[in-house]
């Protein structure tokens, strides 16, 4: 049984985007961190690390979704799976997420406390669940070709 799969999707673009997509999730996961720090000792240092965090990881999400964004919808339109695009939706909800936990974040101090942990373990886990279900493809993909 042979496998046809289309190769559209540029070399260096894959490159850049398996380059910079993990920083974000780095970035959000410390932001969950310091938010959980902050929500239980009230030191205000938690809360702004915090925004610094999410902001940073916002930054630097925006060129991998940019990518992910041309191969999955325009460049492998035809050759993307599901699992490609339910790992775009998912990621773009993060991001979502993390515009809104942003402008929490601009709140006075203690106010932002229980929906800046909230919105930080919801950016978390939608970026997560887009990191598993592009293992469980890859591996799949990968006992299809070499099985």
């Amino acid at each position: 049984m042979s496998y046809r799969i289309e190769h559209r999707r540029s070399v260096v673009a894959q490159a850049v985007y398996g380059l910079l997509n993990p920083i974000p999730f780095g970035f959000f996961v410390a932001g969950l961190v310091f938010d959980i720090l902050y929500a239980s000792t009230a030191e205000l240092l938690w809360g702004k690390g915090a925004a610094w965090l999410i902001t940073l990881g916002l930054l630097f999400a925006i060129v991998p979704r940019v990518v992910n964004l041309v191969q999955v919808w325009v460049t492998s339109r035809r050759s993307a799976m599901a699992a490609d695009r339910i790992d775009f939706a998912l990621n773009l909800l993060a991001i979502v997420a993390a515009v809104v936990n942003a402008f929490v974040h601009s709140r006075d101090a203690y106010g932002i406390v229980p929906a800046n942990v909230w919105l930080s373990a919801c950016t978390v886990l939608l970026i997560s669940l887009g990191h598993v279900i592009m293992a469980v493809r890859q591996a799949t993909l990968g006992e299809r070709l070499h099985g």
